[in-house]
């Protein structure tokens, strides 16, 4: 076993199997992820694909959560900006933008990731943990798992891989996430297919072990000539323009100005803390269903 130097991403090899696991490990903030941590990931990644021993990687979050994806407590510590996280201001439009061009590399990266990537997903994928989670090529997912892009409610609906949600979730599901925030179960979208496998919580690691398996069983060039011919046809088919659109609308739709009676989680997190920014938030956005 490997570790990254805050032991927050841990790295697993069995050369017996020809699989790689790699696991968010910050069970204290629900396997959120830094920038740092999301770093790290790449780099374990950047070794997966250069070994040829390798040909397949498992995605898992400890203790039985996936991952909340970005971690919202310095929303502008993402940008790398310490005048304006002192200041509390916005960054600037120019750096938004060649950060998240970096940032969003990542995801481009690992959607059209050379190896087969398997999804261990179980209790919570949110924000970034549920675009990885949709992106991997098998993904196992517990029904009771909540997924969603909550950021939206705070952010608005520009943001993530668009593309990769309306062509994996459909027009009608991704709408409906994008633009309430709403969180649902798994069990919600089985009959859809969005994942391959969608079973029990306390089975999820067991079979998600299994497919790892079982796709390393498969002759390793023909699994990355089979991956970049998928890339080729998604990117003609589904993804056109999708790199350079997801970073693009992510910058511009994370520099909002909020009219009064909106929820600006920026602001309420600076007057009264991040856990009573999240509890806040939720109460401005529920919506009571009718009888």
């Amino acid at each position: 076993m490997t570790t990254s130097a805050d032991d927050r991403v841990l790295y697993d090899v069995d050369r017996d199997k020809r699989i790689a696991t790699i696991t968010f490990n910050n069970p204290a903030q629900r396997n959120s992820y830094d920038a740092a941590m999301r770093e790290t990931v790449g780099r374990y990644l950047d070794q997966v694909a250069e070994d040829d021993d390798i040909t397949v990687v498992l995605l898992r979050g400890a203790e039985g959560v996936f991952s909340t994806g970005a971690d919202m407590n310095n929303a502008y510590g993402w940008y790398g900006d310490e005048r304006s996280a002192q200041a509390k201001r916005r960054p600037s439009q120019r750096r938004r933008l060649t950060v998240d061009r970096k940032s969003f590399g990542f995801y481009h990266n690992f959607m059209g990731f050379p190896k087969v990537t398997v999804g261990e997903i179980n209790g919570y994928a949110l924000g970034g943990g549920f675009e990885m989670a949709l992106m991997t090529d098998i993904s196992v997912i517990g029904r009771t798992t909540r997924i969603g892009m909550p950021a939206t409610r705070f952010l608005g609906p520009a943001l993530g891989s668009l593309h990769m949600f309306f062509h994996r979730l459909g027009p009608v599901l991704a709408r409906r996430l994008l633009l309430t925030g709403d969180i649902i179960e798994a069990a919600e979208v089985e009959h859809l297919g969005v994942f391959t496998e969608t079973c029990e919580a306390d089975r999820v690691q067991a079979r998600a072990r299994y497919w790892a398996e079982k796709a390393a069983k498969m002759p390793a060039d023909g699994v990355v000539i089979a991956k970049e011919a998928f890339r080729l046809v998604e990117q003609s088919q589904a993804y056109q323009g999708e790199e350079v659109a997801s970073y693009l609308f992510h910058a511009y739709g994370t520099n909002l100005q909020f009219a009064e009676g909106e929820f600006n989680f920026v602001k309420t997190r600076a007057q009264h803390g991040t856990k009573e920014a999240f509890r806040l938030r939720d109460e401005h956005f529920h919506v009571p269903e009718p009888e």
